[in-house]
């Protein structure tokens, strides 16, 4: 069974290779796709460096920033076309731990999306400043409270899809970015009638470089919600 582990990156060149050796370290049908939004820093070099010596690493070069959810959208696409069974969503910072992969193949038995919580088991964050942990903390009441979802985490980016799950979504629908693009995610699949899981996993804060995070991918986030349930209420009307 083929994984195939989607990373977008924009100035990782820290962490990004011993990053990738770990995650392959983790089993040997895994793959690694990097999504490099034309990092300044040379993270799609190092990458591109490290995909002619393992067979295992891609890499695909965007022209600049374009955002986190078409990062995934894109590198979703490519990893369908890897023939990958397994699609896994993961930061670049060590924020999401390596190690936990094997965790995610084992649980995905039986579910097509898996997502590794923070919140499972109250809360399992470490060095977040308390506003920040605040904010996502209350970002998934604010999630679970307006559309239904029962996931502890809705926001996390630590998850691993089924190959059936991203074919069964029509991904150009799905324009949002940050957190928004986790929930409308997991929104779509139990729409849709699919299987979700969540593991506990310790969230580690940035080791390097900067947070992606904005007032406009908060923003976003709080639309988002009110926009999935009134479509689902109002899109039923119309069945």
């Amino acid at each position: 069974m083929r994984t195939v582990v989607v990373i977008p990156t924009y100035n990782e060149r820290d962490t990004i290779e011993r990053l990738i050796n770990d995650v392959l370290a983790q089993d040997k049908d895994i793959h690694v796709l990097v999504v490099d939004d034309n990092s300044p820093d040379g993270t799609g070099e190092i990458v591109d460096r490290l995909s002619e010596g393992k067979g295992r690493v891609h890499v695909l070069h965007r022209p600049g920033k374009m955002g986190l959810g078409s990062a995934y959208r894109q590198g979703f696409a490519a990893a369908l076309a890897m023939d990958a069974d397994f699609i896994v969503e993961m930061d670049a910072d060590y924020s999401h731990d390596p190690a936990t992969l094997p965790r995610f193949l084992e649980a995905m038995e039986g579910c097509d999306l898996v997502i590794g919580s923070r919140y499972l088991n109250g809360i399992s964050v470490v060095n977040w400043p308390l506003r920040r942990l605040m904010l996502s903390y209350f970002a998934n009441w604010y999630t679970r409270l307006i559309t239904g979802l029962r996931i502890m985490d809705c926001t996390s980016g630590f998850k691993c899809f089924r190959r059936r799950v991203i074919e069964s979504i029509d991904m150009s629908t799905i324009r949002s970015d940050g957190y928004s693009f986790q929930i409308e995610m997991n929104y779509r699949c139990v729409e849709k009638g699919f299987q979700v899981r969540e593991i506990p996993i310790i969230f580690i804060d940035r080791r390097s470089g900067s947070s992606k995070m904005s007032k406009k991918i908060v923003r976003e986030a709080v639309f988002m919600v009110w926009k999935l349930k009134l479509g689902s209420v109002f899109g039923a009307l119309f069945r």
